[in-house]
């Protein structure tokens, strides 16, 4: 009769709830450290399209300006002192020019302000000086 050979079991323990994954707690951690980074971004992406909506509004009442200072300069006559109010629309946006010409020192040139407004908003104020020719 042949004997049968036996083999020696090898005990091994449960591996541990560590080695199975990550507990609760830590997944919570994690999911929280995820928002925080997400909403930090997304106010960051919320301050950058306001900041160029901002450049882009002002920008656009950069020439409104320049284009009433322009037609001043380009006028035949000497302007007036005295102050004007003109309607400009550039991209589909309306702005308002406030003109104020001013007198200076020297009778042949006169100081023109141009304040843009958007909404009763003021955005930008360009000042020059303009001459008799």
């Amino acid at each position: 009769m042949m004997k049968l050979q036996s083999r020696p079991v090898i005990y091994k323990p449960n591996p541990s709830r560590r080695e199975l994954g990550f507990t609760l707690v830590e997944v919570l951690v994690a999911l929280g450290i995820v928002a925080i980074t997400l909403i930090a971004g997304l106010q960051a992406m919320g301050a950058m399209t306001q900041n160029a909506q901002r450049q882009w509004s002002i920008f656009l009442a950069e020439q409104c300006a320049n284009n009433a200072l322009n037609a001043l300069k380009l006028s035949a006559q000497f302007p007036p002192v005295g102050e004007q109010s003109i309607e400009c629309t550039q991209a589909t946006k309306t702005f308002t020019v406030k003109l104020s010409i001013n007198t200076t020192p020297n009778s042949v040139f006169r100081r023109v302000d141009a304040q843009v407004f958007e909404n009763n908003s003021p955005q930008i104020k360009v000042t020059t000086v303009i001459g008799r020719i």
